[in-house]
């Protein structure tokens, strides 16, 4: 049995392989089987609140109402979101709304 390679957000070694992504137990990155055979360690997971994997060009609505720090600005539940864009880190979703560009993390959406 071969080991899991090291997680390529964090570098630790503590992953393990899940169905067909491997998954780190230190910082939560998700990426595919598949992409680290290949060498390509870019495969970015990212799903919504229902377990859902988003990708680049999906449309997503808001599931809660968030308050925009630093503003009085509020996106409201329901708001479609279309065309977002993944990005690494903690908030994962990069969008643009009539409110203005903003990440958010996935938790709070789910695909439309």
């Amino acid at each position: 049995m071969s080991t899991p390679p090291p997680c390529p957000r964090c570098s630790m070694d503590n992953t393990y392989p899940d169905a067909d992504l491997y998954i780190c137990a230190d910082c939560g990155h998700e990426w595919s089987q598949q992409a680290s055979e290949d060498g390509g360690e870019d495969a970015l997971v990212v799903k919504d609140a229902n377990g859902q994997v988003l990708s680049d060009g999906d449309s997503v609505v808001l599931i809660k109402d968030l308050k925009v720090k630093g503003t009085s600005t509020t996106l409201k539940v329901g708001t479609k979101i279309k065309g977002i864009r993944l990005v690494g880190g903690d908030h994962a979703v990069d969008c643009k709304t009539d409110a203005g560009s903003f990440l958010l993390k996935a938790e709070f959406l789910k695909k439309a």
